[in-house]
């Protein structure tokens, strides 16, 4: 680890700012769950939803251009939507759901993955993440997740991280887990919000995905070494998610 990346610790304003944010963004969501708007982003775009059909993963900001700022942090505020043709939502829904076997659909960033516990349509995970990018980030993460169906084949899922914990020399002898909340500050929380739709007429299904992630903010003097990990790595990650679940779910096509 870089040492001049100095560590912080989430302060209690940080989080409520995000909290608020978090609250008009779910209350902003409820007409595309109740059918009184459209049920997916891309739909909102012909020419988004084009893209998407044709096999390109979309992704960009939800509004403006940048990171939202809010005391001592930043939040990052993305969507992205792709494709998973010849596939049911049945399938995808046994994909998405296979938790112990995230640290191989989604390596290198996933690391490990194991599912605690299950509910019903409630889960609960531990996902051990892994952030390059010029300096390398190791997170041990709980999370919680629900799924609920908005029609037969349309469902909606909501995952809240519980617990985000820096881990200092990961997969050595002297690998040590921090308190959450303290560290670098590359990612305080992270709550995401996936859309599947099983489209007949389309003969797949349209997978979305909304993350909310709140970080550090950028300190003076220190842009070089956090602004590439704190911008950067919100939009990728969630391209790469999104890609890779599409790719294990040619895969799983491929297989039947």
């Amino acid at each position: 680890m870089v040492q001049t990346a100095n560590v912080v610790t989430l302060k209690p304003r940080t989080l409520e700012a995000f909290q608020e944010y978090i609250r008009a963004a779910e209350e902003a969501m409820e007409p595309s769950l109740s059918g009184r708007s459209a049920f997916l982003w891309s739909d909102l775009s012909s020419e988004r939803a084009q893209q998407v059909r044709q096999g390109n993963t979309v992704a960009q900001l939800w509004t403006g251009d940048g990171p939202v700022k809010i005391p001592n942090g930043l939040i990052h505020d993305w969507v992205g939507a792709a494709f998973a043709p010849q596939v049911g939502v049945e399938q995808v829904l046994a994909l998405v759901q296979n938790y112990d076997n995230h640290k191989n659909i989604y390596q290198p960033e996933v690391m490990d993955s194991k599912l605690i516990s299950q509910e019903g349509n409630d889960f609960k995970i531990f996902l051990r993440l892994l952030k390059k990018k010029i300096i390398t980030v190791v997170l041990d993460t709980d999370h919680d997740v629900h799924y609920s169906a908005v029609e037969a084949r349309r469902w909606f899922c909501r995952s809240y991280t519980t617990r985000i914990a820096e881990v200092e020399e990961a997969g050595t002898p002297k690998e040590k887990v921090l308190e959450p909340d303290t560290g670098y500050g590359f990612l305080w929380r992270l709550y995401s919000y996936w859309r599947f739709d099983e489209k007949k007429d389309a003969g797949g299904v349209h997978i979305e995905c909304r993350a909310i992630s709140l970080t550090r903010d950028i300190p003076t003097g220190l842009g070089w070494i956090i602004e590439p990990i704190v911008r950067n790595l919100p939009q990728e990650s969630l391209v790469n998610t999104l890609d890779a679940t599409r790719n294990a779910l040619a895969q799983t096509g491929e297989g039947n």
